[in-house]
């Protein structure tokens, strides 16, 4: 019985991963000194790293840039056309120039590297061919070349594409570590992400201070302090002395607790009922961190205070939520 069409196009995406795993295999056994000449240029650089590529090289080429840009190395990309229509003067003396062109014989590219050399900037190439024209006016080249496409045709750019994007991971990461990029720094370069917000926001951020900051003194009676809560909403509040210093606080478990051991509620204070070792976090704190605070003894909130030990806030659990921080 014949192969059904279906099957042939898994048989078909299947030869396609194969093809590209193994062209970006072979990658890596290419792998030497040059990469890292490449690297200690870019380290070099004043400026920014332009990446120039027309076509499926032209969009590797974006991606590329933006990966640079979101780990540490300032880069853009420039459309080599219409830098010959203007967008030249968008590359200083103070940059470098990364051309990627599988073929190394891009038109568009090879007319602008007379300017390129006018400018005295440095050129660093992907090419699939280290005897092409741009390679060889490149100071530093990168063979990107694979065996085969993973296209049946060999027109189609696939396994080409894949090993330049690759390859620009590479250099990207090399260049992330050599710069001791942290995740804080990446953060930076993305802050409406999720990543940005858990590494960005702190607790100052979102903390309940002023006059929505639930506080009662020491001697405030049971039922007081309960009004306190309900009018704050955080099922908690401080408890501090006449200085604002942290004495305690009461939570609507200290509350259920006090109930079933048959507290005097007619009698008992704030000071009677409340956790006088309560978790603290400073102001300073990532809400992260904070997070992490709350998973580890399991509760809802925190006591915000500042070096004197002073009530200056409460951060809830909600407060993250919203925040999206989890």
């Amino acid at each position: 019985m014949s192969e059904s069409p279906d099957a042939r196009m898994l048989d078909s995406a299947r030869r396609t991963i194969e093809l590209e795993a193994a062209a970006i295999g072979a990658l890596a056994g290419r792998l030497d000194e040059r990469i890292e000449q490449a690297g200690r240029r870019i380290l070099a650089v004043r400026g920014r790293v332009v990446v120039l590529g027309m076509g499926k090289s032209g969009h590797v080429g974006g991606k590329v840039a933006a990966t640079l840009a979101s780990t540490g190395t300032p880069a853009f990309f420039v459309h080599p056309a219409e830098a010959g229509h203007g967008d030249m003067g968008m590359i200083t003396r103070d940059d470098l120039v990364l051309a990627i062109s599988n073929s190394g014989a891009t038109g568009e590219i090879l007319a602008l590297l007379p300017l390129i050399k006018v400018l005295g900037v440095p050129l660093i190439s992907l090419t699939g061919n280290p005897q092409s024209a741009l390679a060889q006016a490149a100071d530093v080249h990168l063979d990107v070349g694979v065996e085969r496409e993973a296209c049946p045709l060999e027109l189609a750019p696939t396994s080409s594409t894949t090993a330049a994007m690759v390859m620009g991971d590479a250099l990207a990461i090399a260049l992330l570590e050599r710069r001791g990029f942290t995740a804080e720094d990446f953060a930076f370069s993305h802050p409406a992400g999720a990543l940005g917000k858990r590494l960005l926001v702190k607790v100052a951020d979102l903390m309940h201070a002023g006059a929505a900051l639930p506080r009662v003194p020491l001697e405030m009676p049971v039922k007081r302090v309960l009004l306190e809560m309900t009018a704050k909403g955080l099922g908690i509040t401080t408890v501090v002395d006449a200085q604002n210093n942290l004495k305690g606080v009461f939570t609507d478990g200290d509350l259920r607790r006090a109930i079933d051991r048959g507290v005097d509620m007619e009698r008992a204070c704030a000071a009677d009922l409340m956790n006088a070792e309560p978790l603290c976090v400073r102001a300073s704190m990532l809400a992260v961190e904070a997070l992490g605070r709350m998973e580890e003894r399991k509760i809802t909130a925190l006591v915000v205070v500042d070096e004197r030990e002073r009530v200056v806030g409460v951060l809830h659990l909600h407060d993250l939520l919203r925040a999206g921080v989890i």
